[in-house]
């Protein structure tokens, strides 16, 4: 399974909040990326979130290149 890209000086901790703001019941520990892990985030959060680990990895390539809301 292909990794997400954040956008250039974006770092997780910035995009895990701002994730967290979109959906209050996801935790730290439903965001925590292990470096080089980054499939067994995208099955976690597809399970969590009722999506398929696509369309989470689209979700967060969206919310790190945008500061406004992403759905």
């Amino acid at each position: 399974m292909a990794s997400f890209n954040l956008k250039p000086g974006t770092n997780w901790d910035e995009v895990k909040e701002r994730i967290k703001e979109r959906n209050i019941y996801l935790t730290d520990e439903d965001l925590f990326l292990e470096p080089g892990k980054e499939d067994i985030l995208l099955k976690r959060l597809a399970e969590k979130m009722d999506r398929t680990p696509e369309q989470v990895r689209v979700y967060i390539e969206s919310v790190s290149h945008n500061k406004d809301a992403a759905s």
